[in-house]
């Protein structure tokens, strides 16, 4: 990552909480993330990072994204 103190949500271990920074997506997938409350400035915890999905809270619900899609998530600590 070009910002310091900015990474992807793919790389965040189980247990951190995040906020969203950016979404680096295209159009319709930045649309649908959005829908499921992934938007800048959201709080997010991370449930678990390991092989398969990344499971994630966001807004109280538990949501799994794809590695390539969570990998797209550019987030801060909270």
């Amino acid at each position: 990552m070009a910002l310091p103190g900015v990474s992807r949500l793919s790389m965040m271990p189980p247990g951190s909480r995040v906020v969203v920074v950016d979404i680096a997506a295209g159009p319709g997938l930045r649309s649908r993330l959005m829908q499921m409350g992934l938007v800048p400035g959201t709080l997010v915890e991370v449930v678990r990072n390991g092989p398969g999905p990344v499971l994630v809270r966001v807004r109280g619900v538990v949501v799994a994204l794809g590695r390539g899609v969570a990998d797209k998530i550019v987030v801060r600590p909270a």
